[in-house]
């Protein structure tokens, strides 16, 4: 990944322009961490980079920006910009193209990522991004108040990447986080969601609760029960705990997970009817508030006959065969009959033995 990218710069470059790699590869790489995310600031304007590349696969003029799939690698190439007039306490209203790295480094936000690689290789790092890379801080390019106020997501940047990379966030910027962080209620509950799956969804995250909290942030996330859940691994765990089905959008597995979660606290996720009925996943997702090992669960998953009605030995079809009629709806009675005796170990999952029991208790 790092020679294709390092090849992207070669190319824009051999048409007269500047390149470098910046943001999150570039900081990874210095962390020694696995990174996907290429990101390439040049003073190539987009329709130069369409020009350039034959891979160009969208473009977002609107923000000087050009994704291209190159060699089977994601690449984002954005102009060198400046940033004015936040409208809506997240977007520029307006943009201008700038001709220098170090004047599109200075609308970045933490120093962290301002750290960028020409196609030599070589590390330029314009605003000590190494230094809060070994002392493991998050700080704002710039005033930290300007910052917040420009865009209120930098709120939840900020703990997320403190989460991620287990980095302390300065205390000048984690007053301002503090201060204005009534205005994260401006922010869409779509975008405040990506951010805190993010937080939720790594090994850390307790770290980043606890910066939640401490901030006094989730009453403007409208996640008031934080306080109150227990830490577990999953996101989708911590999300039913936070009983937001009605403020937040989640797709659709995740909010029947969610609901069957919130059903199982009261149920006996052993129960061998209950674990056919939501399905190992979902129970073992319980399991985590319970405080029940995962492990039983699974190996009581594995003795079970069935996990589904298309585990019987018998299809709906060679039932009706077997009883000599056309299907209707006699058929779902029975074959919950045979559900719950084939899980109960009442009755074996072999054709001949359900064919016997089908015609001594239905012809």
């Amino acid at each position: 990944m790092y020679e294709t990218a390092i090849k992207i710069l070669e190319k824009i470059e051999s048409y007269g322009y500047k390149a470098y790699l910046i943001g999150g590869y570039p900081r990874d790489l210095y962390l020694k961490r696995s990174s996907s995310d290429i990101d390439i600031c040049t003073d190539a304007t987009p329709m130069e980079i369409i020009n350039i590349f034959d891979e160009v696969v969208t473009t977002s003029s609107e923000y000087g920006t050009v994704t291209l799939i190159y060699k089977n690698v994601k690449v984002e190439i954005t102009t060198f910009r400046r940033e004015f007039s936040y409208k809506d306490m997240r977007h520029p209203g307006f943009l201008q193209y700038v001709d220098t790295l170090e004047e599109d480094i200075r609308r970045r936000d933490f120093t962290i990522n301002t750290l960028a690689i020409d196609k030599n290789g070589t590390q330029i790092d314009l605003f000590g991004a190494t230094k809060d890379l070994d002392d493991g801080v998050i700080r704002t390019v710039g005033d930290a108040k300007v910052k917040i106020r420009e865009d209120a997501l930098r709120i939840l940047r900020a703990i997320r990447f403190a989460t991620v990379l287990d980095f302390k966030i300065d205390s000048y910027l984690k007053k301002c986080m503090k201060r204005y962080g009534h205005n994260l209620r401006r922010l869409s509950n779509d975008v405040k969601k990506s951010e805190l799956d993010l937080i939720f969804s790594n090994s850390n995250k307790e770290y980043g609760i606890n910066l939640i909290l401490e901030l006094k942030l989730e009453k403007f996330l409208d996640i008031p029960k934080l306080r109150n859940i227990k830490i577990t691994p999953s996101m989708i765990v911590t999300w039913s705990m936070l009983d937001v089905l009605d403020k937040y959008n989640f797709n659709s597995i995740e909010r029947e997970t969610i609901i069957k979660i919130n059903e199982l606290k009261n149920l006996n996720v052993m129960d061998r009817h209950v674990l056919y009925k939501y399905g190992l996943y979902s129970c073992s997702m319980a399991c985590e508030i319970k405080g029940i090992d995962k492990k039983v669960l699974n190996e009581e998953f594995a003795k079970m006959p069935i996990r589904s009605k298309r585990d019987i030995a018998l299809s709906p079809l060679e039932i009706c065969d077997v009883l000599g009629v056309e299907a209707g709806p006699f058929l779902k009675p029975l074959i919950n009959d045979l559900e719950n005796k084939l899980i109960e170990n009442r009755l074996s999952n072999d054709k001949d033995e359900i064919k016997k029991y089908v015609i001594d208790n239905y012809k």
